[in-house]
């Protein structure tokens, strides 16, 4: 049996479909600091973008291809529609990497081909072989996915299918683009492929589904038990709407249970031999990376990567935990990499011991990145008695926020009690190195220096989502803030960390506007016929 037949691939999309959630846009460098992160977890594909729907896209697939897209690495993925010009732009963007892969797609449901498509089964019948086999002429590794086959005729699904691998796709992928299915229905969608289409056994079957009624997760481990090798998926499920099945539930689940699942991959039973090829230990790190530099905080109660996921308040939970982590814990939290809070470093430590804690953390920096986050560091030490991993991970993911530097927070101070009204003075370093100063008064002191900045920025805008929480226990513990802003339509997101909240706010609101300034400057360089990214 081949490598491939009897383990699970883990193609991550984070960097696509994740990147699609509403203010979850990444820039080329947040995106090549998560694809290294994604290279450390093991993933086997990373589909790094869609290159044909910008400029900033189709660089920043290149990017990755050049610089993660080594021999020993991932494969690099980049998606098309089965048009000539999106597929010959995901050739161009994948050719540095040693291993590139384009990912090409085509509804299949009827409401798709009569509303979206314009197209009868016939015409479709017709383009996906033509266009399957134009992208293999830029590589031998071919995805194919057939938009919406969870609600598509299963007949005609299995028709597409035969057409596509007969035109040379190595992969098929059957999505459930809304998630719609049940664990049951999609078990028999991939039981009816292999059992009707005569050569499915030239491909691997591939699933991607979304998270709309709560069930992808479940769906792909009832498309494992039917045949399905591969696993579409998202770090912490992120995605269009409710999100994707989320990796990290994916990964525990089959390691967790793999004597379950053993069989399925042909295995003995009792085998321990991981089914995937992630290195667990990475989740964790790689989860904050993810949730700070999109800006989407991490719900306590989430499954594996959640605040609570190891918590037990319960006393009679506590005792048995104690008694034997075994009578309440069905996974180590170690096994995911959250290690526990230690007191490693204070203000007496050098920057070798900093720039080594964070690499054993799995932080990569330049020289100039390390002293830049070596200050933030020192002047972290002199607020605090002790710094802990899970600060030195802030300090980290805040340095790594690259957002256009267009406006500059030079100062901000603020006034406010519970008998005065809260005052705020701004000063902003204009994108023509200008420093202007103004005040406003607010309902609180964050809303006075949002009313100040937004004096000086004058850049129209409107504040959908605040949030802060903190890193660590005690006060004097490191606030994170996370913020979104809404401008004609689109949501751009700011993140920022500090022992002052306010400050942290304001520089979080900096980083959203600047997201935002940039947007508009740049007039938007989407392609006209991509205004909108289907998903597969």
């Amino acid at each position: 049996m081949s490598k491939e037949r009897d383990r699970i691939i883990i193609f991550d999309t984070t960097l696509r479909d994740g990147e699609q959630s509403p203010g979850a846009t990444l820039n080329g460098d947040e995106k090549l600091t998560i694809a290294r992160s994604l290279y450390r977890l093991g993933v086997d594909v990373i589909e790094a973008g869609f290159p044909y729907s910008s400029v900033g896209d189709f660089e920043a697939v290149k990017s990755i291809a050049e610089t993660v897209g080594t021999a020993d690495g991932p494969t690099i993925c980049a998606l098309a529609r089965a048009r000539e010009q999106d597929i010959k732009a995901a050739g161009e963007a994948i050719a540095p990497a040693a291993k590139g892969r384009i990912h090409t797609f085509l509804a299949t449901s009827d409401i798709h081909l009569k509303y979206k498509l314009k197209k009868t089964r016939e015409e479709v019948l017709e383009i996906i072989p033509k266009m399957v086999g134009y992208a293999k002429t830029f590589t031998d590794d071919v995805e194919f996915s057939a938009e919406d086959a969870g609600r598509s005729d299963h007949e005609f699904l299995y028709q597409v299918v035969e057409s596509a691998i007969a035109a040379g796709a190595t992969t098929i992928n059957i999505p459930d683009t809304v998630g719609y299915t049940t664990p049951e229905e999609f078990g028999a969608l991939i039981r009816g492929l292999k059992e009707n289409v005569p050569n499915i056994e030239q491909a691997i079957i591939s699933v991607h589904g979304h998270n709309d009624l709560g069930l992808a997760v479940a769906n792909f481990l009832s498309a494992i038990q039917n045949g399905a090798r591969q696993l579409e998926c998202t770090i912490n499920g992120i995605g269009e709407r409710a999100g994707n099945a989320a990796l990290e539930e994916l990964v525990m689940a089959l390691h967790v249970r793999r004597q379950f699942y053993n069989p399925f991959l042909g295995r003995e039973p009792e085998s321990e031999e991981p089914l995937t090829s992630i290195n667990t230990k990475e989740i964790y790190k790689t989860s904050r990376l993810v949730s700070n530099l999109t800006g989407m905080p991490i719900q306590p109660n989430k499954a594996i990567v959640g605040a609570n996921a190891f918590a037990h308040e319960s006393g009679i939970h506590q005792d048995g935990v104690l008694k034997n982590k075994q009578t309440y814990e069905i996974m180590d939290a170690e096994s995911i990499g959250w290690t526990s809070n230690q007191i490693i470093l204070g203000k007496h430590s050098g920057r070798n011991a900093f720039g080594s804690r964070l690499r054993d953390l799995g932080y990569e920096f330049t020289e100039t990145e390390l002293n830049k986050a070596f200050l933030r560091f020192k002047d972290l030490a002199d607020k605090k008695k002790v710094v802990t991993d899970w600060d030195l991970e802030a300090i980290v993911n805040d340095e790594t926020q690259h957002a256009p530097d267009i406006f500059g927070l030079e100062l901000v101070q603020v006034s406010c009690g519970d008998h005065s009204r809260p005052t705020a003075t701004v000063t902003i370093r204009t994108p023509e190195g200008e420093e202007l100063t103004d005040a406003a008064i607010g309902t609180g002191p964050v809303d006075a220096v949002y009313k100040a900045i937004n004096r000086v920025v004058k850049v129209p805008n409107e504040l959908i989502e605040y949030s802060v929480k903190s890193v660590t226990a005690g006060i004097d513990a490191i606030g994170e803030v996370t913020i979104r802003l809404r401008h004609d339509g689109q949501v751009y997101s700011g993140h920022s960390a500090n022992t002052d909240v306010i400050v942290a706010s304001a520089q979080a609101y900096i980083n959203a506007l600047n997201r935002l300034s940039a947007t508009l400057q740049e007039g938007n360089k989407l392609n006209p016929q991509t205004a909108t990214v289907a998903q597969s």
